[in-house]
């Protein structure tokens, strides 16, 4: 299982986080997701714990602390949710792409 843990620091590294919840037991893994077009970091994080216990501890310390000048929400993260399939960017009706649009 994996924490989430959301508004970070846009200036944290993994470095932080790793030390933040080392505090609470072994940490496996940190993904820090970054923004595709600027590289900084997108304000939230995933952490991996050793055990079930170690994140219990950590969430329950860390959900609502303040870090780095910003309250954190620590949670136990949720399964990600599949993508539409839908093409992206396409909202329907008047798409050129398609061989729609106005043709006046």
């Amino acid at each position: 299982m994996s924490i989430y843990v959301g508004n970070l620091s846009y200036q944290v590294t993994e470095e932080d986080l790793k030390r933040a919840f080392a505090e609470y037991g072994t940490v496996n893994r940190v993904q820090l997701p970054t923004d595709r077009e600027t590289g900084r970091p997108r304000g939230f994080a995933f952490v991996e714990m050793e055990t079930d216990a170690q994140e219990t501890a950590a969430i329950e310390a860390l959900d609502g602390a303040e870090w780095m000048g910003r309250d954190l929400k620590v949670n136990k993260a949720k399964p990600r949710e599949e993508r539409s399939s839908s093409p992206r960017g396409y909202w329907g009706g008047n798409n050129a792409r398609r061989g729609g649009g106005n043709r006046y």
